[in-house]
């Protein structure tokens, strides 16, 4: 197959996206498939597994977005199918003027992420599913309007399938697979002082990592590094300095993906404290390295962390209940080595080969 890849982030941008990019772009070449991808970024690409095309962020959004569509359309032409990550208006009028089917890969509802950034709604998915408002009803009405013409979207967890139903999208189309664990790290575990527990990710207002440096303010020996980056990183500093808890909370910046594995696979735990969520890679890759998590219990986390078997969960904005949970794993006697021990083989089933030659069918399917 020939197929056009859109994307919103890709490496040296950090997050779920951006790992799954570039890993699911080899297998593709390595399965001798052609892959042209149309991403957005503040430089040169990081990794280049195939043909990558990066449209500037620095242009204004509305030039951004029409460059991306553009570039899709140009190359959907000569394609079989596109395939999108994000961009999801811009790949839909790429498709639809290259005369192409499109796959979705839906990792959110793109309408909440983006009231959430224009400062129009701040409750949580659910509730943002009710809401009502002029400018909040475009954009759901936007959004759909572009999914409604793939021929697939796949997302990550049954609790995201359910939402996505509700937007009128044809439930026949919404596939369920989970975003896969990593592949073996070689790197030997970062060896971090005891009490250690990491957060990897996009530092942004979802992964609430407020709650997380108020809960490890409460609960000394425990310390938190925090791996990735983001617009709420200056705001966070600030507040980890002024906490009682600065010198038990480092902030590592953007690392490659096997310097983040390593970092996690040295942790007491990998610390989730999100407002909301739909499967995290983050989760999926930590127990993959045999680490347990500690997270809230918000979208699909529950789907891959059992509460007590692989790992511990929590109600969301509750920094005392994460700071309960982080206490046990420090002190309860076993329990951080039996919830260890579980960790990989409850992700077992969902190695990358796996879960992408599945994806791989989906997207073949989608060619007439």
């Amino acid at each position: 197959m020939r197929i056009v890849f859109l994307t919103g982030i890709w490496p040296p941008d950090v997050g779920g996206p951006a790992t799954h990019g570039p890993d699911f772009a080899r297998f593709l070449v390595a399965r001798g498939h052609h892959i042209h991808v149309v991403t957005m970024g503040d430089g040169e690409p990081a990794e280049r597994p195939c043909e990558v095309q990066v449209v500037s962020r620095r242009l204004p959004f509305p030039v951004r977005y029409g460059e991306v569509a553009l570039r899709g359309w140009r190359a959907g032409r000569a394609a079989d199918v596109v395939y999108a990550t994000a961009t999801y208006a811009a790949a839909a009028a790429a498709a639809a003027a290259a005369r192409r089917p499109l796959v979705v890969k839906l990792v959110s509802d793109p309408a909440y992420e983006r009231a959430q950034r224009y400062r129009l709604f701040d409750g949580t998915l659910e509730e943002f599913q009710e809401a009502g408002a002029a400018p909040v009803r475009a954009l759901k009405a936007a959004r759909s309007k572009a999914l409604r013409g793939a021929s697939a979207i796949v997302v990550p967890s049954a609790y995201l399938a359910e939402i996505a139903c509700r937007w009128g999208l044809d439930r026949e189309r919404i596939r369920v697979l989970p975003n896969p664990a990593p592949p073996p790290v070689d790197a030997e575990p970062e060896a971090h002082q005891p009490g250690t527990f990491v957060f990897t990710g996009r530092l942004t207002q979802q992964k609430a990592l407020q709650v997380a440096i108020d809960a490890i303010a409460q609960t000394p020996p425990a310390r938190l590094a925090i791996v990735g980056d983001g617009p709420e990183r200056a705001r966070l500093e600030r507040s980890a300095a002024s906490s009682g808890a600065a010198d038990r909370i480092a902030f590592l910046g953007a690392r490659t993906r096997d310097e983040a594995l390593g970092i996690v696979a040295g942790a007491e735990a990998a610390l989730l404290s999100s407002d909301w969520e739909n499967l995290p890679h983050s989760a999926v890759e930590a127990l993959s390295l045999g680490v347990p998590v500690v997270s809230t219990a918000v979208g699909g986390v529950p789907e891959v962390v059992r509460d007590g078997e692989n790992g511990l969960l929590v109600p969301p904005g509750r920094p005392e209940a994460l700071a309960a949970a982080i206490r046990r794993i420090l002190e309860e006697p076993g329990l951080r080595d039996r919830l260890a021990t579980a960790a990989k083989p409850s992700v077992a089933g969902l190695g990358s080969n796996e879960v992408y030659a599945k994806l791989e069918t989906i997207l073949a399917g989608a060619v007439p």
